[in-house]
């Protein structure tokens, strides 16, 4: 019933695109369970059910990652978001979204030049000692070229693809309908809270399009390092940054994943592990902003084991409560604390209907593995994907921030261990626990929270006669309503509505039938073909009517074989 309300016709064709491909890719039933086929069949659209027999032999994993990247940049992204959701998804499902690449030919430079010419306020080439046209790399989003200043300073120019923009709104409309729609008609979907991914998708994705937002996060995560000679973010250059376009400092250094040329350099591994770790933990548990992607693409190394950071689109908060939960939860864990853990799941879990004693069971059972094992053999990121699978069987999902901050905190552990298999994360992260609990009791924090609780206790205690006041007065004005939300509620009236429709175009198809026969039977007036106008109006309104609702009521028991 929802996408019978789709009323923005630009996005027909690309909802026709769309389900083209999850056609092809063997998920024509959800086609049909969604409705999409008919809102398209309504709309004069033609849908092509014929199916490619390979690509429907794929396992559903990889039928999902190649339909998604045949959708194009918007869906390419959503499967990378749906990588770090390892609450939500299967080993399986995330090994294969994994490989999701985001690359994309390189649009020519003549291309781009009248948009940088716009941002820019003249011509690229006027502003820039050297620019060289080929990009040094391509994306989905935006593409990078280097360039040098009159003063000798190498810098990268990051710039929007021209176009890009109104496809991807356009998709992440249909996304928002499409979350709507799955989280109305598939009850089994529910637990993944489709409509709450889709919109923290959406504010993502267009922060990313701000180029100027990624401009904005490197420069507040260079002040959190600014007495920190041992990491290096690039700096901003604020005169050439913009919406559609940025400019920052060139890092010559060596990429995270070439460990031949750090052994070449002499740099020293162990060194590089420790300091890659305390960045991150620091980010992570002292600032509460962090680099929600520090993969090897994105960090290079320095002279003087230096390490620098780049490409801060995607980042993660974690306001200061969730950092307390964070630093309970990795405490449960490092000691074996199975109620601790506990503790911190069901604050997590909110509202959701849990087994308490099953989960705290599963918990302590969980904990009680690695009693024995030392704490440098203990693998934290192991441990937190072991967790979240736990989670997952008792249908709860993690908060997004705390999803981008457990697949952060896996991808740092990786890393360490590939530069030193001796690194210790535990050991590692264990000063970062401590300092974050002294700090949670340290005096001046208590005074501050006993502080706040005593004001927001007296503005809840000072504000009650009011609201008693306000409270029996609508009462007395018969204004004392209590709002009732059923889920199913609303598509009940649409159903309710459509019956009415059909019932009403049946009485009046009826009563042209009747009145149109006793028409003819008069005689005089206007004739169309021998038989009189006003007779043949009437019988030919009744065939319509007739029409349109044996076809009505045809699509719906189609529909609902589904």
């Amino acid at each position: 019933m929802f996408w019978e309300t789709v009323s923005a016709a630009r996005d027909l064709g690309r909802l026709q695109q769309i389900t083209s491909i999850l056609i092809r890719y063997g998920f024509g039933g959800l086609v049909q369970r969604m409705g999409l086929a008919g809102v398209l069949e309504r709309a004069g659209k033609v849908v092509r059910w014929k199916q490619v027999t390979e690509l429907t032999q794929l396992d559903p994993p990889a039928r999902v990652r190649r339909a998604l990247e045949e959708m194009g940049p918007t869906f390419v992204k959503l499967g990378q978001i749906l990588a770090t959701r390892v609450d939500l998804l299967g080993p399986e499902w995330i090994a294969e979204l994994e490989k999701l690449q985001d690359r994309a030919p390189s649009v020519s430079f003549e291309l781009l030049r009248q948009q940088l010419e716009e941002d820019f306020g003249a011509p690229p080439e006027g502003l820039f000692a050297e620019l060289d046209p080929q990009p040094m790399a391509a994306a989905s989003m935006a593409q990078v070229h280097r360039a040098t200043l009159f003063d000798g300073t190498q810098v990268v120019i990051k710039v929007r693809r021209p176009g890009i923009r109104p496809i991807v709104e356009a998709d992440l409309r249909l996304l928002a309908r499409l979350a709507a729609v799955t989280e109305s008609e598939l009850p089994d979907m529910r637990r993944y809270k489709p409509k709450e991914l889709i919109r923290q998708f959406t504010l993502s994705l267009r922060a990313e399009m701000d180029l100027a937002t990624e401009c904005r996060n490197a420069e507040r995560i260079a002040r959190n390092f600014a007495n920190d000679d041992e990491i290096v973010i690039p700096k901003v250059y604020w005169e050439w940054v913009g919406e559609r376009v940025n400019v920052q400092e060139y890092i010559d250094g060596i990429p995270g994943r070439d460990l031949a040329a750090v052994d070449a350099v002499g740099l020293d591994r162990k060194v590089l592990a420790q300091r890659g770790a305390h960045a991150v933990l620091k980010m992570m548990l002292e600032d509460g902003f962090f680099h929600a992607d520090p993969h090897q693409g994105n960090i290079y190394y320095l002279p003087d084991n230096r390490l620098a950071f780049i490409d801060f689109g995607m980042v993660g908060r974690l306001p200061e409560q969730r950092r307390h939960q964070v630093v309970n939860l990795l405490h449960g864990l490092a000691d074996q604390n199975p109620v601790l853990v506990v503790d911190v799941l069901l604050d997590w879990a909110g509202d959701t209907e849990v087994d308490v004693d099953a989960l705290t069971n599963e918990i302590a059972a969980f904990v009680d593995q690695y009693h024995s094992v030392p704490l440098k053999d203990l693998r934290l990121g192991k441990m937190l994907t072991d967790l979240t699978t736990l989670l997952r069987d008792h249908s709860l999902s993690l908060p997004p921030d705390l999803v981008l901050m457990i697949k952060a905190f896996i991808t740092l552990e990786g890393m360490g261990r590939q530069l030193d298999p001796d690194f210790d994360m535990v050991a590692e992260a264990a000063p970062f626990l401590r300092r974050a609990m002294l700090a949670r009791y340290a005096p001046d924090a208590l005074a501050k929270r006993g502080w706040a609780a005593a004001t927001g206790a007296l503005d809840i205690v000072t504000g009650l006669p009011q609201d008693l006041r306000q409270l029996l007065r609508a009462a007395r004005r018969g204004k004392f309503n209590v709002h009732v939300d059923v889920t199913r509620l609303n598509q009940f009236g649409h159903q309710l509505d459509r019956a009415a429709s059909r019932l009403t175009v049946g009485v009046v198809t009826a009563a042209l039938i009747i009145a149109s026969s006793i028409v003819m039977t008069v005689e005089g007036g206007p004739t169309l073909m021998g038989l009189p106008l006003f007779g043949f109006m009437g019988f030919t309104g009744a065939f319509v009517g007739g029409v349109w609702l044996l076809i009505s009521i045809w699509r719906s028991g189609k529909l609902n074989e589904f």
